[in-house]
């Protein structure tokens, strides 16, 4: 996993509308929230009301919100940039998603699965690499974000963030053959 305190790693990526979105571009937010996501995995299909609900609720208080899916589009065409758009709007996220077609920004983030979450502070040093919260598809527990919202909340107060974190959980990123980061394959 990616240490609390690493810097965010850079990026600059193209969104569903073909605007080119760079970290950069969150400067001065007090918390940017980096989720890898995608559009088939069931564990993000079953948390995307979620995820467009945090975009909703933590966007109108100034945090930075990004989704990106690094998955192998060639192998899996639901999560071509197309299928993306209309996911965008199915779901009704608010914040951008990006595609990371190099797979390069999911290997700097350490990513593993989707949905996984990467949530840095207003100097964008990582206070939490964990779960959204303990539901998962078929254990009958309600999505609430709690994991994630009280993270958030506590970047916001500029109190410190629980260091006991749970890694989250989810599909496999799909990695093209021949390019799976090493952190993966031990």
């Amino acid at each position: 996993m990616l240490p609390l305190g690493t810097l965010a790693p850079d990026f600059q990526l193209p969104d569903t509308a073909g605007k080119t979105i760079a970290l950069r571009d969150f400067a001065g937010a007090p918390a940017l929230l980096v989720m890898f996501i995608c559009n088939h995995c069931p564990f993000v299909r079953h948390v995307r009301a979620e995820l467009a609900q945090l975009g909703r609720d933590y966007g109108g208080r100034q945090v930075a919100v990004v989704a990106i899916n690094s998955n192998d589009a060639t192998a899996y065409p639901e999560d071509s940039p197309q299928a993306m758009v209309e996911e965008t709007q199915a779901a009704g996220y608010t914040f951008p998603y990006l595609f990371d077609a190099s797979q390069t920004v999911a290997r700097a983030y350490r990513a593993a699965c989707t949905p996984d979450f990467f949530l840095f502070d207003a100097r964008q040093r990582l206070v939490y690499r964990g779960q959204l919260d303990d539901s998962r598809p078929g254990n009958g527990l309600p999505v609430t974000g709690k994991d994630l919202r009280a993270a958030l909340e506590a970047v916001l107060a500029g109190a410190p963030v629980a260091t006991a974190q749970k890694p989250s959980l989810g599909c496999n990123i799909k990695w093209k053959a021949g390019n799976e980061p090493d952190y993966f394959l031990h």
